[in-house]
């Protein structure tokens, strides 16, 4: 019976004793990973290495799970290391009798008969080993280690821990430093060169060599020799063994992309490590080649014009597929103190000159305030208080459009946008992410001309949006970085439009049409006030360039002007990019509901029978602006006077001649430009000389007081036909609803109109002699 109970006492405290140790193992305990801060990897989109950061203890060391690590390392590091690993508790009674045999007793080299997890434990607790006291410590905490984590939990940590020169700690890290490769890549020879150099560091990768020393090269091939008795089949493998094997030096560590990856690093920082997933690795946008594409020219650009004061520049290349960073230079040279090269120019706020026109055009695109044919005045104006000038200090009269546009004209581009709203440029910015800016009311009108601060990256997501068919993304400088909803900011139509002037700005550089002969580049300039930047953005291929010349300093200089600082750097990336990278070919389709209509150049609207010099226009129907040209008009000329005839015509011997009728401010500016205009001839004998007095068209369908009630897409029967009677002499009759261009016809013949929903319209004819005709039209539409 006693010999019952005290075996029962004993298996319950096998059992308690299981049960300590069951319930020390499951107690959560901190991921030994998070017992030492690691470095980072970050890597352009190939999976090139960009930088390899230090870590906040100032180590490079790079966890990376066990299954990442190359097998071949793991047994050469316990065949040479700790043989019995899986085995002993922790500590290896023989091998602590054996160093200390060695040590105190036959007086030969320290040594210590620590296994991996006693190494382990004196790295994680910093404990003293020499000492007795400090060995019984080391075992304590190896124990605790084998108690609280599993064997491999204790094998990884110890991979990602232990010391292999200088200032690099864990295989991951070694392994890319000096090999240049990731730790489940690495060859046998490099696996067991990994494996000997903990025993001896210091002596055994020395600083600066790019060759293994000799005592490395012994260990190692000492180690070979143990494990063919292991794994007989790689003795096929003893000739790699008797070639030079290179060890990366330190100091050959890559930089490349310090901006993009410093930004990255930051963009990553704040976003929190769980945004990436994995803390040791930064798998970046950047394409290593482009990168080296853009600060190659940049170089080279600043050192061929340093005698004209330009120092420093920036560029910013986005692929506007998918809004990918691909090359980010904040400034000529990171390294260079004197022109503060450290600072990202491509996040820095700076007045943007004119490089925000485009988007002033488009938006008076899409709100119906003009076409690109459109004439604009080009002449001095005041808008409230502000009155802009011209860069040259000059007008040039009426302008189309695109031709102001192009050429950069102010007062144009303030004209416009004073008749923006809903939005006006500055809620156009805001909805397009650009921040840290002042009311609306600080800036007014003078925001188009440069007025505000914007970023090179703004700038780039802007002109990637008109890319994109009028959708804003955010840029993207991490792959891991989820991409953004796209947001409507333009219509499709007014992005092609704006592009297609953009697209006929000529290069600077070309004369003959030769440097035009690649994709097709769509550009505009900008230079701020007191000539402190210069810049110039635009579109090629898939990608989108932003290119900025200046100082950080905020110095001015006068050679500082876009079209003669920037748009040479600009295009010097685009024809290197274009020779080095292949980029297909594609000219942009106009997207649908968007038409060509036939214009008077003089006037930019519908011709009249006098135009003489007539064109082409994109427009929106039932959005563009449009009516009949009334610049060209004829009049009757008395044959016996040379004045304008007095009516009626019947009885005198008369002519007609047409005359361009302008504005006197208009013909102000052209005469001060040597080109003035005819002046049209009065004759104050009587009223309505020299007028045609044919009659006005009169419209005989639509019927009035008529309700047309239609089916829906039911083809021509839902059709209503316009026609109208008209003068002899006119040969073309110009339709609108609501003010809304729809077509136009000869005079004898019928146009068709099918409304889209139902409604009271005004329905309006014009001849081409500028008389019209209006009634209103019911529409009801039934299923």
């Amino acid at each position: 019976m006693f010999e019952k109970r005290r075996w029962h006492h004993w298996l319950a405290g096998v059992l308690f004793a299981v049960a300590m140790l069951a319930g020390i193992r499951l107690w959560p305990h901190p991921a030994l990973a998070d017992w030492k801060p690691t470095s980072t990897a970050v890597y352009d989109d190939h999976g090139r290495l960009l930088r390899l950061t230090l870590a906040k203890d100032d180590r490079y060391r790079l966890w990376t799970p066990l299954e990442r690590v190359s097998p071949q390392l793991v047994d050469a590091v316990l065949l040479h290391e700790d043989r019995w690993f899986r085995w002993h508790p922790g500590f290896s009674p023989y091998g602590l009798l054996r160093g200390a045999w060695v040590t105190y007793v036959g007086g030969g080299h320290p040594q210590g008969g620590s296994t991996i997890t006693m190494q382990l434990a004196r790295s994680l607790w910093r404990i003293n080993t020499r000492t007795p006291w400090g060995k019984v410590r080391q075992v304590a905490r190896a124990l605790q280690l084998e108690l609280c984590y599993s064997k491999r939990q204790i094998l990884e940590a110890y991979l990602n821990d232990v010391p292999y020169g200088r200032n690099v700690e864990g295989a991951a890290a070694a392994s890319l430093i000096y090999f240049d490769k990731t730790a489940e890549r690495l060859t046998l020879p490099e696996a067991l060169t990994l494996a000997v150099i903990p025993q001896d560091p210091a002596r055994r990768v020395r600083a600066g060599h790019t060759q293994i020393a000799p005592p490395l090269m012994s260990a190692r091939n000492r180690l070979y020799e143990r494990w063919l008795s292991r794994h007989p089949g790689d003795a096929a493998q003893r000739a790699l063994f008797t070639l030079p094997l290179s060890l990366r030096p330190l100091s050959s560590l890559p930089f490349e992309a310090p901006h993009a990856v410093d930004q990255a690093l930051a963009e990553r920082s704040a976003w929190s490590i769980g945004d990436d997933g994995d803390a040791a690795r930064l798998d970046t946008t950047v394409d290593l080649d482009m990168q080296h594409t853009v600060e190659r020219q940049i170089g080279r650009y600043v050192l061929r014009f340093g005698s004209h004061g330009v120092r420093n520049a920036a560029a910013i290349l986005v692929d506007t597929r998918d809004m990918s960073v691909k090359a980010l230079a904040g400034s000529a040279n990171f390294a260079d103190r004197s022109i503060h090269g450290q600072v990202n120019g491509t996040s820095a706020l700076r007045s943007p000159g004119s490089t925000l026109k485009p988007f002033i055009y488009a938006l008076g695109f899409d709100q119906g305030v003009l076409h690109p044919q459109t004439v604009l005045r080009d002449v001095p104006t005041s808008f409230g208080p502000y009155a802009p000038e011209n860069f040259d200090g000059g007008f040039l009269g009426p302008i189309t459009a695109s031709d102001a546009l192009n050429r950069s004209r102010n007062v144009p581009a303030v004209w416009i946008a004073a008749q923006l709203k809903d939005p006006d440029l500055y809620e156009f910015l805001q909805s397009a992410g650009v921040r840290r800016m002042a009311s609306a009311q600080h800036y007014g009108l003078s925001l188009v001309l440069g007025g505000g601060e914007v970023t090179m990256q703004d700038l780039a997501s802007l002109y990637a949006a008109l890319a994109n068919g009028g959708l804003h993304e955010p840029l993207r400088l991490r792959t891991t970085r989820p991409r953004a909803m796209r947001k409507r900011l333009l219509s499709e139509q007014a992005s092609f439009m704006t592009m297609d002037i953009l697209r006929q700005h000529p290069r600077p550089d070309d004369t003959s049409g030769a440097a035009s002969s690649g994709v097709p580049v769509y550009w505009k300039t900008g230079t701020s006030w007191s000539f402190r930047d210069a810049w110039t953005a635009g579109i090629f291929g898939p990608y989108v360039l932003v290119v900025w010349v200046g100082n950080f300093d905020n110095s001015s200089n006068a050679a500082f002007i876009g079209v003669d600082a920037a748009a040479p750097l600009f295009f010097q990336v685009v024809d290197a990019m274009q020779a080095e990278f292949p980029i297909a070919k594609a000219e942009r389709r106009a997207p649908a509901n968007l038409k060509r209509v036939r214009v008077c150049l003089a006037s930019g609207d519908l011709p009249n029978e006098w135009c003489p010099q007539q064109g082409w226009t994109w427009f929106i129907p039932g959005k563009s602006p449009i009516r009949v040209s009334t610049v060209h008009r004829r009049i009757v000329i008395d044959d016996a006077t040379g004045q304008p005839a007095c009516p009626p015509y019947a009885d005198k011997r008369t002519h007609t001649e047409v005359y361009e009728f302008w504005p006197s401010d208009l013909q102000k500016v052209f005469a001060s430009a040597g080109m003035p205009r005819r002046s049209v001839p009065s004759n104050p004998a009587c009223r309505d000389s020299g007028l045609m007095l044919d009659d006005a068209p009169k419209m005989l369908s639509p019927s009035r007081a008529t309700t047309y009630a239609l089916r829906l897409h039911h083809g021509e029967s839902g059709r209503i036909a316009f026609t109208a009677t008209a003068a002899a002499s006119v040969h073309t009759l110009y339709w609108f609803v609501d003010d809304a261009f729809i077509g136009s016809a000869a005079a004898r013949e019928t146009l068709f109109w099918q409304p889209s929903v139902a409604g009271e319209y005004t329905v309006r004819v014009v001849d081409d002699q500028g008389r019209s005709d209006a009634r209103p039209l019911r529409v009801a539409l039934t299923e």
